[in-house]
């Protein structure tokens, strides 16, 4: 079992910085990939990035690449999102999810392949 929390989200101005943490519960931490999420109001869950269980590889969706890092501390059971040049389209609920089963084929851009959820976070992006 894995629980997730996500926190660091707020309202900023465009062109602002925010970093997301997200703390996680459990031994398999250190073991799982790890990926962010986020959903706008109306709109469907956005991948946004995923880093494998190392930290020794990652990728990106296309609308933040280039703008948004992810990492993660396996010592301290926290992975992050540093988010750069924050604009009003970023503004969404951004979730945490953690794979546990690293076996078999498996895409960290889908949603569906994530064993875990947190809560989400709230970034709200002013112009």
């Amino acid at each position: 079992q894995v629980q997730l929390v996500e926190s660091g989200g707020g309202l900023v101005q465009a062109g602002g910085s925010l970093r997301l943490s997200c703390a996680a519960s459990g031994r398999t931490f250190s073991n799982s990939a790890m990926g962010w999420f986020r959903q706008a109001p109306g709109k469907e869950r956005e991948f946004v990035a995923a880093i494998n269980w190392s930290g020794g590889r990652s990728r990106y969706g296309d609308s933040v690449k280039g703008r948004f890092t992810i990492s993660r501390d396996n010592a301290k059971n926290t992975v992050y999102l540093q988010i750069n040049n924050l604009k009003p389209e970023d503004t969404a609920v951004y979730y945490c999810a953690a794979r546990v089963d690293l076996t078999g084929s498996y895409s960290l851009g889908a949603d569906t392949s994530y064993d875990y959820w947190g809560q989400g976070t709230q970034v709200t992006v002013s112009s």
